[in-house]
């Protein structure tokens, strides 16, 4: 099953030019749902500890940069979108190995929440929950508009 892509809408009858708003509508609605990735992180880091905290902020930190690609690329497929935003995640842990995120981490609150410190192999797995989780709400919001 092929994913659909998130394409503008068309008038009803099918001609002319996909609707402006659509494109913009998907743009403003990712930038709240970073938003609203980044509220939930910072909840569940107040409410929950050790490997409930930890790896489901994993999941949350991929979904974020899920929503993060669609801000510049609104037209993206759910497999599309929620592959880049898996690739960015295991890239940055895996950038761990090199000791470097934990240079900058120690310098900077912003590069620690960004890119960590620590390679954690359970990381990469829980990345790939938070792309999938991703990739079925995008699939869903799809064919809500197509219905809709």
């Amino acid at each position: 099953m092929r994913d659909r892509a998130l394409q503008p809408t068309r008038p009803a009858d099918g001609s002319g030019p996909p609707a402006r708003d659509a494109t913009g509508r998907t743009r403003l609605l990712a930038a709240v749902a970073a938003l609203v990735t980044v509220g939930a992180g910072l909840g569940l880091r107040a409410v929950a500890t050790g490997d409930v905290a930890k790896y489901g902020g994993d999941a949350l930190y991929t979904l974020m940069i899920l929503t993060l690609v669609l801000l510049p690329a609104p037209r993206s497929t759910p497999a599309r979108a929620s592959g880049i935003a898996l690739a960015v995640s295991w890239a940055v842990e895996l950038l761990q190995l090199t000791g470097l995120p934990a240079e900058l981490s120690a310098r900077s609150t912003a590069a620690r929440l960004v890119l960590g410190s620590t390679f954690n192999v359970p990381d990469l797995l829980w990345y790939a929950v938070g792309a999938s989780a991703g990739r079925l709400a995008l699939r869903v919001a799809v064919g809500r508009r197509k219905t809709g």
